[in-house]
């Protein structure tokens, strides 16, 4: 019998057989996740108060029924938060079936006639954990949706959306013979404040789950309270995290007297074609071209530790590189120079070299100010 005595990541020694090479080490590739052809069927309603401020929780007393006609108009507004999303699955730190919104997904998707109970039970067990005094009332949706496409197979998926805030909309109808002009209270879709999209993908291992909550870093019941998720780290997560982190290092370092903000913006960008440049992300490489510095490689090592906490994960140190999601990275590098006369000055990344600059600054003796200069071709 042949047996295996060491094992590691690229190379697997048998007991009298040669070594085996195996394939490099590669994080989960994103999922490619389509809207379509879904269509929800089926909504559970609800409006979940504070309990700490003695704010009822009201559910509805049946699933309500989609109409044909309005289905694909409705399916586009639920599902229109969650594009562009990195992944995230359910987790428990003793078991995954302790996750109680993953228990309900569970029985839901096992049981789509059990849509009105149990989404009445996700509606219950999110009131049981507002009781933060930050944590708003709002309007709960609770959708059944069918046809998400996830690698090209047709899954089912259920969309649970918070809306903590009205507003006020215009209504033209008609009565009497004549137009009327009324105002009325709603949703907005463009400023839903909470949202989860829990697609049939995945089930053991906590299914594919996208969520987004506006409130940010400073709320975290909705992330870890109530969903109990953390994010998958595959190509787009670690390209996504890793980038931002480089940005956010090179930005933080003051500058001396003489840099100009534009030179921080350009090494900012520095750091991002690294990412561009390559199909694979290295860090003892990014360390030693991008860095350079022991000081820098310190910063970023801390800042690392720092989300890895933050998402309860390790992050791997080598990985495919996801071009797509370099674009939030990008959004991060420009500069605003603010000056005392009133003057600012909005900075994109242009990226100009130190031959040929597009912003100068000097002194005016005559003057006796600083002042800055700009060349350009055309105005746009």
């Amino acid at each position: 019998m042949t047996a295996i005595c060491l094992i590691d990541r690229e190379t697997v020694h048998l007991v009298g057989c040669k070594s085996l090479t195996l394939p490099s080490f590669r994080p989960l590739m994103s999922l490619r996740i389509r809207f379509s052809f879904a269509l929800a069927h089926g909504i559970v309603l609800a409006k979940v108060g504070n309990p700490q401020r003695e704010e009822p929780l009201v559910t509805s007393k049946e699933v309500f029924k989609v109409q044909e006609d309005d289905q694909e108009a409705l399916t586009a507004l639920l599902l229109k938060p969650f594009k562009n999303l990195i992944g995230h699955r359910f987790y428990h730190h003793s078991s995954l079936e302790k996750n109680e919104v993953y228990s309900c997904a569970q029985a839901i998707f096992a049981n789509p006639d059990s849509l009105h109970a149990t989404g009445c039970e996700i509606a219950r067990q999110l009131y049981a954990k507002s009781t933060h005094p930050n944590i708003k009332a709002g309007d709960l949706c609770i959708a059944l949706i069918d046809d998400i496409s996830v690698d090209e197979d047709k899954v089912q998926a259920i969309c649970i959306l918070k809306s903590e805030s009205m507003v006020p909309f215009l209504s033209i109808s008609t009565r009497n013979g004549d137009l009327q002009l009324s105002t009325e209270q709603g949703i907005n879709p463009e400023k839903i404040d909470k949202g989860c999209l829990i697609l049939n993908h995945g089930a053991k291992k906590g299914y594919h789950v996208l969520m987004f909550d506006r409130a940010g870093a400073d709320s975290r019941f909705w992330v870890r309270d109530f969903l109990g998720v953390q994010a998958i780290t595959d190509a787009a997560f670690l390209t996504q995290s890793y980038a931002k982190m480089a940005v956010e290092v090179i930005k933080d370092e003051p500058p001396s007297d003489d840099t100009p903000p534009w030179e921080v913006c350009n090494a900012a960008r520095t750091a991002l074609d690294f990412f561009e440049s390559r199909e694979e992300f290295n860090l003892q490489d990014f360390e030693k071209e991008v860095l350079k510095t022991p000081e820098a490689v310190a910063k970023f090592a801390d800042h690392r530790s720092r989300m890895e906490e933050e998402q309860g994960q390790s992050f791997d140190d080598a990985f495919q590189i996801s071009k797509k999601d370099l674009s939030k990275a990008k959004k991060r590098i420009g500069a605003v120079i603010k000056l005392d006369t009133g003057v600012e000055i909005h900075v994109k990344p242009i990226f100009t070299t130190r031959e040929d600059p597009v912003l100068e600054r000097g002194f005016d003796e005559a003057k006796g100010m600083n002042f800055v200069k700009v060349f350009y071709q055309k105005e746009l």
